[in-house]
This record gives structure tokens, C-alpha cells and sequence, in this order.
């Protein structure tokens, strides 16, 4: 039961993550304007539910989070910003597949953290969900973009410490005060760079949804998913918003997507599927 809650959760926090584009597209203001404000209404959404969860305990709860919790909290807010200086040296296919890779480097630093070590159905159906997405960007991995990959490749290695140290530490303590640090330290470093003046009220609703939805629950989800889940699955399970997020911006905004992105999008969803619809195997602790 606790495996599937936290597939469920983890799936959740995929179809919010997706969302992503979508609002990036609704919202006709700059990067670090977006960012910022979805950092604020994030925050304080998920620091609304640990007040709520914890009451007079909350403070408490924030500092029991620990050097893990601040890990959790720095790591994000830096895999937030190299995904952006990413985009800004290389090709969207390049960060696409580079990302695709996050269940292997994620497995590669739940086993020497955590001496976890996935089954077998696991890391094929990663294997799989990798070739998926290597048919959505056409193959296209493009020479001289050396900086804009090992930016992406930095990204993918720094949300995997991310979900392993939250795996980590929501074993004993609750992380969601950790992920309303990461909100509010990532709407603090765009700061220096945001419009943070009176916004229209169109655009200022669109933004506590972007904050909320989009980035609020996906973190609820994650958090509390990573506590029934091992790592590696988790990622897998997260690569779910890569073909989701061309579709919620075909439906919204008629952008139909390439032929190949479907194909490769169908593969993901099947790769992951499968490995939803197996038996339950937790992950293995080495040694």
C-alpha cells in the first residue's frame, strides 16, 4: 500500500511539474520575474501546510531538518538555476536527453548513500524511458555545445542529490519545511533581477497558480512520495513530465507537436507503465 500511495504522490508531482511550459507560456513576463514569484507563492503555500500540520510544533519541525535538509534546500535552488543557464548554451534536445539520465546517476548516488539498489524491472524500464526521449529530440545531440551540457549534466547530477537526500532524511523527519526554504532562497537569488513591483491582476493570478499548482504541489507530492518510494523509481517515475509537457501546450495553445515527440513521448508513458504496473519491489540496501 505504501508503495503505491507513493507512486501515486510521485506521479502527481510529475503532472505538476509539467505545467511548467504552460504557465511559462501564459504568463508574458521575463525568466527571473517567473521565478521569483513562483518561489514566493510556493513557499508560502507549503509553509501554510507545515504550520497547519505541525501548529505550535512547525518551528521545531524546520530545525530538525538538519544538514539534509539544508542539502535539500541548496541543491534545488542551484538545479533550478543551472537548468536555466543550460538553455542559454545549449539545445533544448541536448538538456532533454541529458536529463533523460537522471534515474542511472540517481541510482548511481542512492547506492553510496543509502545502499539502495533497485531491481532489475527498474533500470530497464529506465533504460527504455532514456530511448523515449532520445526519439522525442530526434537524436539530436549537437557538437559545440561543450558548457550548455555539462551545465545540463550538472542540473541532472544536482536534482539527483536532491531526491536522495530527501529520501534520506524524510526517513526520520518531515522535509517539507527544507522545500519551502528552496522556494523562498529561489525567489531571493532572482530578486536582484525580478520585477517585484504591483503586477496586473491577471498576471498576478496566473502567478499564485504557477506558484501553487505548479511548483507548490509538485513539491507536496515529491516530498511525501520520497518517504515510499526509493530514489531511483522515484526518478523514473518523474521523467513522466517530459512528454506531458508538449501536450498541455498543444491542448492550451494549439502547438502540435512533432511527429517524433509523440512517438517518443508513447514510450516514456509505456516505460513507465510497466514499471508501475509490476509487482512491488522495494529497493534492495547492499551489503
Amino acid at each position: 500500500m505504501q508503495r503505491w500511495a507513493g507512486t501515486a504522490l510521485l506521479a502527481g508531482s510529475a503532472v505538476a511539474y509539467s505545467l511548467a511550459g504552460y504557465f511559462t507560456r501564459l504568463i508574458p513576463l521575463d525568466v527571473m520575474t517567473l521565478l521569483f514569484w513562483r518561489g514566493i507563492f510556493g513557499g508560502i503555500m507549503i509553509t501554510i501546510l507545515v504550520i497547519v500540520q505541525f501548529r505550535a510544533g512547525a518551528w521545531d519541525r524546520t530545525r530538525a531538518i538538519g544538514w539534509q535538509g539544508l542539502g535539500v534546500a541548496a541543491m534545488g535552488v542551484l538545479s533550478s538555476y543551472l537548468y536555466l543557464a543550460a538553455f542559454r548554451h545549449t539545445t533544448v534536445a541536448d538538456v532533454a536527453i541529458i536529463y533523460a539520465t537522471l534515474p542511472f546517476v540517481t541510482a548511481a548516488i542512492a547506492w553510496v548513500l543509502l545502499r539502495e539498489r533497485e531491481g532489475w524491472r527498474v533500470m530497464a524500464s529506465s533504460v527504455v524511458a532514456l530511448g523515449g526521449v532520445a526519439i522525442m529530440t530526434g537524436g539530436a545531440v549537437h557538437a559545440g555545445h561543450l558548457v550548455g551540457d555539462l551545465l545540463a549534466f550538472a542540473m541532472t547530477l544536482s536534482f539527483a542529490i536532491t531526491m536522495v537526500l530527501m529520501r534520506r532524511g524524510g526517513r526520520q523527519v518531515s522535509m517539507m519545511p527544507a522545500v519551502a526554504i528552496m522556494c523562498f532562497l529561489t525567489a531571493l537569488a532572482a530578486a536582484p533581477f525580478a520585477r517585484t513591483g504591483p503586477l496586473d491582476s491577471l498576471p498576478l493570478l496566473h502567478l499564485v497558480l504557477f506558484g501553487t499548482c505548479q511548483l507548490g504541489l509538485g513539491l507536496v507530492f515529491l516530498t511525501l512520495g520520497m518517504r515510499r518510494v526509493g530514489a531511483t523509481r522515484a526518478a523514473l517515475i518523474g521523467l513522466i513530465d517530459t512528454p506531458l509537457a508538449p501536450l498541455w501546450v498543444w491542448l492550451a495553445f494549439n502547438e502540435v507537436p512533432p511527429l517524433l515527440t509523440l512517438a517518443g513521448g508513447a514510450v516514456v508513458m509505456a516505460a513507465v507503465l510497466w514499471n508501475m504496473a509490476g509487482p512491488a519491489q522495494a529497493a534492495e540496501a547492499a551489503g
